[in-house]
């Protein structure tokens, strides 16, 4: 929070602008209560490149309580509902397996969309964003500049850790177009996409102060998704129920951070110079 006052100041019942005479006689405006009639020019709060005036939050970040709960709760529910009928071997199975048979058509561009969701891609395009996010922070001045990138790389180490041993549980077949083997179920490909393109995405949000820019990034992290899931059903890697369940999976995983960080936002509290050398604080990320 900074030294300023949160909206520029307003006129109070009972109380009007007067005029106090000057040497000249002509008099000048000022409040009957000695409060300036606006906001100083060096008052004002500067944006990352210095420029006075505030920048609104961000959007993307889920803010309302509702919002977290429907991120968190219906997610979780579908994730439920899937493994009981994955486990029970339910109806829901049975069409699963219908819709595999209808999709599956093995080929070089399938198998090359699957591979974007490997440990090798994904997980290097997430260390380069939370490399500049740690640059970027740590050069603004930025208040706990460390975590952000801190939490995208636990949320990532998090995948393996709740993936693999669902695996081994649930002890899932693959399908007729792999070799005979079990622990396909929730699909790893999907989830480690999920979160690495996904974390990538939320961290790189606050520091693009172009809506085209914004947008052009969600967007990008939704298509690299669905290209992986794509691939992964076409191929016949996985039953498309293993990419839903890694969905839900990741979109928990996902809102969890935002829980963590979206509060606060990344540059808020954080204290730098503006262009007139004179301290400014931030109220927001830019």
């Amino acid at each position: 929070m900074g030294d300023f006052r949160p909206g520029p100041p307003q006129l109070r019942p009972g109380r009007a602008l007067a005029h106090t005479p000057g040497a000249s006689g002509s008099g000048s405006p000022h409040r009957s209560d000695s409060r300036p009639p606006q906001t100083p020019r060096g008052g004002r709060r500067s944006d990352p490149d210095g420029h006075p005036g505030t920048t609104p939050p961000v959007p993307g970040w889920p803010t309302s309580s509702l919002s977290f709960v429907l991120l968190l709760g219906l997610p979780a529910l579908l994730f439920a509902l899937i493994t009981w009928q994955v486990v029970a071997d339910g109806p829901l199975l049975r069409a699963d397996e219908r819709i595999s048979r209808a999709l599956v058509h093995p080929d070089r561009v399938s198998e090359l969309l699957a591979d974007l969701g490997n440990f090798q891609i994904a997980v290097p395009v997430l260390a380069v964003a939370l490399f500049y996010v740690a640059l970027r922070g740590r050069a603004m001045g930025v208040d706990r500049w460390w975590l952000p990138p801190l939490a995208g790389a636990v949320l990532m180490v998090l995948v393996p850790v709740l993936v693999v041993p669902l695996k081994e549980l649930i002890d899932r077949p693959g399908t007729p177009v792999v070799p005979p083997a079990t622990g396909y179920y929730p699909s790893g490909h999907t989830a480690t996409a999920m979160v690495a393109y996904g974390t990538a995405a939320l961290l790189l949000l606050p520091w693009l102060r172009s809506a085209n820019a914004r947008r052009a990034v969600v967007v990008a992290a939704a298509v690299l998704n669905l290209a992986v899931a794509f691939g992964l059903v076409r191929r016949g890697y996985h039953w498309p129920l293993d990419v839903v369940a890694s969905w839900c999976l990741g979109l928990i995983l996902l809102t969890a951070l935002t829980l963590v960080l979206g509060p606060l936002g990344p540059l808020r509290g954080s204290t730098r110079r503006s262009s007139s050398g004179t301290p400014s604080s931030r109220s927001g990320p830019s």
